[in-house]
C-alpha cells in the first residue's frame, strides 16, 4: 500500500504529461506548415495629420510598394501582396458553372503566398510568376468549389468557370493543411487567382488589399514587421508616431506567446506530478524507518559480524531503490499503455477534436522519469539508514524480538 503511493505519482505524472502533449498537438497541428515567422500589415485610418494631410484620411497600398519593399528590405525572405474581391460569407453567388452555382471567397494573391502558407495540391499547380506577369485569366479552387461545381467523377482541370460574369480556366484543386489561421473565409470554399489578373479584370487598378511578409531564417519577425511599417509610412506621408494608420498582425509573437504557455502547462504538470510523487516517497521513508526498527537485532548481528556502516546503509537504500523503482515501472508502464490506448482509439474510430490529438509520451520523458524514481528511492532510503548505522550493536543484540 505504501508502493501504491508511488505508482501512483508517477501514474499521473504519465497521464497529465501525454495528456499536455494531446493539447498541444491539437492546438499546433491546425496550424499545418504555416511560417510562424510570419507579419501581416493593412492599411487603415489616419489618426494624426502630416504634411497637410488631415487626420482620418484612407489610403491604399499599390503595386509599387511591392518593389519597393523587395529592394529597401532584405531581412524579407517571402512577399505575398494579395486582394480579396469577395467573401464566402456575403451569402451571395458570385461562381458559377453551367447550372450549378456557389458564394466563394475570391483573392488575388502571389506565388509566395503557397511558401507562407502551403497548400496541398491534389490537381495541378498553384498560382506563378507567369500568370502574374501576363495577367492570365486562371483559378486555383479549393476541394469545396470542386464538389458544389464539378460531378465526382469530372476532371475540373482546364475546365472554365465564370466568376462575376468572367470566364477563368481551373489549373489546380488544393486541399488546405492549415486551418487555424483563415484569410477571406473557409480556405476549402476558396478561389485563388493571380492578383494582377483580379486588379486588372474588376477594376481595382494598381491596389493592394495587405502585405503578407516573412522574414529571413534567423531574423525576427518583429524586425521586418517594423520596417516595412516605417518605409511603407514614408511612401505614404504618414505621421512617423501614428500608430493606428496601419493594422498588423505579428504570427511570431503569437507562435512564442503558444509556445510559452505550453511550456507553463508543461512546468505545472511536473510540479504536480512530483509533489504527488513525493508524497508516496516520503511514505516509502517512513516504511523503512519502520523496517529497520524491526530489524534492529538483526542489524546488530550483522555488525558484529564485521558489517561497516557503509554495508547496512547500501543494504537499506538498495532495498528502498527496489521498492521504489518496482512501483514506479509498474505506473509508467501502465500509464504510458493508457496514452496509448488512447491514441490508437482516436485514430480507429476516427475521432476529430481540433483542440485534442495524438497525446504520446516522449521517450526522453520516460527515461527522466526512471531517473527521478531512482533518486527518489535513494532518497527514501538515506534516513533510515542513517538510522540503522547509528544503532549500537550491543544494545542492538539485546533487543527483544
Amino acid at each position: 500500500m505504501t508502493a501504491f503511493g508511488v505508482f501512483w505519482g508517477i501514474f499521473m505524472l504519465v497521464i497529465m504529461l501525454g495528456s499536455g502533449r494531446g493539447l498541444k498537438n491539437g492546438i499546433t497541428s491546425g496550424m499545418g506548415n504555416f511560417a510562424t515567422n510570419s507579419v501581416f500589415v493593412w492599411t487603415q485610418q489616419t489618426t494624426m495629420p502630416y504634411k497637410g494631410f488631415p487626420r482620418g484620411r484612407q489610403f491604399n497600398f499599390r503595386n509599387d510598394d511591392i518593389r519597393a519593399l523587395r529592394d529597401n528590405i532584405p531581412e524579407i525572405k517571402y512577399l505575398a501582396p494579395k486582394i480579396q474581391g469577395w467573401s464566402s460569407g456575403d451569402g451571395t453567388n458570385n461562381t458559377v458553372r453551367n447550372n450549378k452555382t456557389g458564394a466563394f471567397s475570391i483573392l488575388g494573391d502571389y506565388p509566395e503566398w503557397n511558401k507562407i502558407d502551403p497548400m496541398k495540391m491534389l490537381e495541378g499547380r498553384f498560382v506563378n510568376e507567369l500568370d502574374i506577369l501576363e495577367k492570365r485569366k486562371v483559378a486555383v479552387i479549393g476541394t469545396r468549389v470542386r464538389e458544389i461545381l464539378f460531378e465526382k467523377e469530372e476532371n475540373p482541370i482546364g475546365q472554365y468557370i465564370q466568376i462575376k460574369g468572367i470566364y477563368f480556366k481551373v489549373i489546380g484543386v488544393f486541399s488546405p493543411m492549415n486551418t487555424n489561421i483563415n484569410f477571406g473565409g473557409e480556405k476549402e470554399q476558396s478561389i485563388f487567382l493571380p492578383l494582377t489578373t483580379l486588379q486588372k479584370t474588376y477594376n481595382y487598378g494598381d491596389i493592394v488589399g495587405w502585405f503578407s511578409i516573412t522574414s529571413q531564417d534567423h531574423v525576427k519577425a518583429s524586425v521586418v514587421e517594423e520596417k516595412v511599417m516605417s518605409l511603407l509610412a514614408r511612401r505614404h506621408t504618414i505621421h512617423p508616431d501614428d500608430k493606428e494608420a496601419f493594422g498588423h498582425f505579428n504570427l511570431e509573437e503569437q507562435f512564442n506567446q503558444m509556445n510559452g504557455l505550453f511550456s507553463g502547462i508543461n512546468g505545472l504538470i511536473w510540479i504536480v506530478g512530483i509533489g504527488t510523487l513525493l508524497a508516496g516517497v516520503i511514505g516509502i521513508s517512513n516504511i523503512m524507518l519502520v523496517i529497520v526498527k524491526e530489524r534492529t537485532k538483526e542489524i546488530g548481528v550483522q555488525r558484529a559480524l564485521g558489517a561497516t556502516p557503509a554495508n547496512i546503509m547500501v543494504q537499506i537504500v538498495t532495498e528502498s531503490i527496489f521498492l521504489t523503482s518496482i512501483a514506479g515501472y509498474i505506473g509508467l508502464v501502465i500509464g504510458v499503455g493508457l496514452v496509448e490506448g488512447i491514441n490508437y482509439a482516436l485514430i480507429k474510430f476516427a475521432i476529430e477534436n481540433e483542440m485534442f490529438k495524438h497525446p504520446e509520451v516522449d521517450f526522453n520523458m520516460a527515461i527522466r522519469a526512471l531517473v527521478i524514481l531512482v533518486i527518489a528511492g535513494a532518497l527514501a532510503g538515506l534516513i533510515p539508514a542513517r538510522r540503522a548505522v547509528l544503532i549500537n550493536p550491543i544494545d542492538a543484540l539485546r533487543t527483544e524480538e
